[in-house]
């Protein structure tokens, strides 16, 4: 079955609660008003927000909105269509694991319910301490690798169930941050 919904409008009414700082507001503000044409410009306004802001909350979508002079639903169509744009605040590091057929086939799946199982979170979701996302992607583009988990930008392939308590702890043993 297949269940079409519209896209929920958003408040315009409520006042920006702004959870952000003036300085990353004015910061869009400045990409923004640098664009030749803002006219067919949204995605890459909604990209250029994300990496200031990490996540594109109610507030930001409302500012694009104001500043753009369209619909607050316009922006939250565009937002909740495209996978890669967030609605909530990611962990420092981001788990992607490939979930493409050679992944798959490969026990992705497995890996998969493991990190859930030793993080206590669902794809999609953040843990309490603020340091992981978990996500299922589709192709990481690494299917020699397979299955291939990818902590931030770096690859781990051939990646074994039994290898993903190492993973999860060499990110934790740095406080989140890892070189090389």
């Amino acid at each position: 079955m297949i269940v079409l919904t519209q896209p929920q409008e958003i408040d315009v009414t409520k006042p920006l609660e702004r959870e952000f700082s003036k300085e990353k507001y004015d910061q869009l503000e400045s990409f923004i008003n640098s664009l030749e044409t803002t006219k067919g410009a949204l995605i890459e306004i909604l990209h250029k927000a994300q990496d200031i802001f990490g996540y594109l909350s109610r507030d930001v979508q409302l500012f694009i909105a104001r500043k753009l002079g369209i619909p607050g639903a316009e922006v939250h169509g565009v937002v909740s269509f495209y996978s890669y744009f967030t609605t909530k605040p990611s962990g420092i590091h981001t788990i992607n694991i490939c979930m493409g057929t050679a992944c798959f086939v490969r026990g992705a799946d497995k890996i998969a319910e493991r990190f859930k199982e030793r993080l206590g979170i669902e794809s999609n979701e953040t843990t309490g301490d603020g340091l992981f996302t978990i996500k299922d992607v589709r192709c990481i583009g690494a299917c020699g690798l397979a299955p291939v988990v990818m902590v931030d930008d770096k690859v781990y392939g051939k990646v074994k169930v039994e290898d993903v308590d190492d993973i999860i702890n060499t990110y934790r043993r740095t406080g989140g941050a890892v070189c090389g």
